[in-house]
């Protein structure tokens, strides 16, 4: 018998384009695939070198003149609420996320096209068909699955499931190390529940419940104010020269 070499994976480099975060920046990005049976370990070890997962796509900023994205992740079994979390917890005790398979349905989509019009409606997911949102859920060779948070029922103690509508909705992968938030979305009727903040609690207390140590929240991007959010959740660490250093 023969022994076959795992094939390294492969690394491309897009062209530049203009940045959506910092006007005037151009940005570039070196990128992978991840496929096969080797793709979780892979999606694992590429996570905790600041990449990022899109699909069956794993990538990171490999801009020529700008080093503003900085990979964060949060020490959830440190992690304490401060006052205005403990008020956004508070005010979503009714909500109840449930587990499910990443496959996507009707349902979400409808959300996610709401969200879509109402927060991003120039962004470059604007265009997104629901094949488009079918693709970004179940083109996925790692573990991955969806959250869809819903009211507490009169039941829910027993059944541990939300009832009604559809709420919000978390597309998250489960690494050896942590949860990674992929992409979440939320009724933008609701906008005084600040539910990305709630989802992103909740799955701070998820990691730290089934005792893994980070929740990963993608890229902070000093200078962008739509990315000063993902400093808030303290204690974190930021992927650095040196590596991943603590901030408190």
């Amino acid at each position: 018998m023969t022994h076959q070499p795992q094939q390294s994976p492969q690394f491309f480099l897009t062209a530049p384009s203009p940045c959506p975060y910092l006007e005037g920046q151009l940005e570039r990005k070196v990128f992978t695939h991840l496929v096969g049976g080797r793709a979780a370990e892979l999606n694992d070890l590429l996570t905790q070198g600041g990449f990022r997962r899109s699909q069956n796509i794993a990538y990171r900023p490999a801009c020529e003149n700008c080093r503003a994205c900085v990979s964060v992740r949060i020490l959830a079994g440190e992690f304490k609420q401060d006052k205005s979390m403990r008020r956004v917890w508070n005010h979503n005790r009714d909500l109840i996320g449930n587990i499910h398979q990443a496959e996507p349905s009707t349902e979400q989509y409808a959300l996610f096209r709401r969200y879509l019009d109402a927060r991003h409606n120039k962004g470059g997911m604007s265009e997104m068909t629901v094949l488009d949102y079918a693709m970004m859920v179940e083109d996925t060779h790692v573990p991955t699955q969806i959250i869809e948070y819903r009211r507490r029922g009169p039941d829910s103690f027993i059944t541990k499931k939300g009832e009604g509508e559809l709420i919000a909705v978390a597309l998250t992968d489960i690494m050896g190390d942590g949860l990674s938030m992929v992409y979440s979305f939320f009724n933008p009727d609701y906008a005084d529940r600040s539910l990305g903040t709630f989802m992103i609690l909740d799955h701070i207390q998820r990691a730290a419940a089934a005792g893994l140590p980070h929740v990963y929240l993608g890229y902070w991007v000093e200078g962008s104010r739509k990315m000063q959010y993902k400093i808030r959740y303290k204690p974190q660490e930021h992927l650095g020269p040196k590596g991943w250093e603590r901030r408190d």
